[in-house]
């Protein structure tokens, strides 16, 4: 085979596992949230919980914050415990992005940049309008802000969100969410 029709090839067949993962970002644009997907009880799941939280396979998304900001978006002000006076939090609905990922499950585990972990029932993106925020009062979230990506939950729309247990669900930085 020559090489330009080995190298058409190969760029089909990658745009091929593009479309196959579900993948949405503009060329050069970094990701920033992958989304994978396993089914509970697998053979290939770890046992401890902090290896649950870990992919065992590629991810069925890889979407950049294009693609997330193309998606419809919600602004809420709420109070939080992380800054003094309420805070208006801007990005696409956690279900809205889950959807397009085409996944649904029961359990999440979301990791952040510093790996941090947290276990989100999948039940909360449906019975709430929790939000993965990219921008805080009009700002860009950043690394340094707790960007790219934060979890978060309208605190201040009902009173069972404004508990530790809900908190500890808004991780911020975040870079990947599992699946089952």
């Amino acid at each position: 085979m020559d090489t330009q029709k080995r190298n058409s090839m190969t760029l089909l067949a990658g745009c091929a596992l593009t479309v196959a993962t579900g993948s949405a970002r503009s060329a050069g644009d970094p990701v920033v949230l992958r989304i994978y997907f396993q089914a509970p009880n697998s053979p290939a799941e770890p046992a401890s919980k902090a290896a649950k939280s870990r992919p065992t396979s590629p991810p069925i998304a890889s979407y950049d914050m294009a693609f997330l900001k193309s998606l419809p978006q919600r602004s809420f002000k709420t109070h939080t415990p992380w800054y003094k006076n309420p805070v208006t939090f801007t990005g696409p609905l956690l279900r809205d992005v889950l959807a397009a990922a085409k996944v649904k499950g029961s359990l999440m585990y979301a990791v952040a940049i510093d790996d941090y972990r947290a276990q989100i029932p999948f039940s909360d993106c449906l019975q709430y309008d929790m939000i993965l925020a990219h921008q805080m009062d009009g700002e860009t979230l950043t690394p340094k802000n707790k960007g790219p990506l934060f979890v978060v939950y309208p605190y201040d729309s009902k009173p069972e969100l404004q508990s530790v247990r809900f908190y500890e669900r808004s991780i911020w930085q975040l870079k990947s969410l599992r699946v089952e």
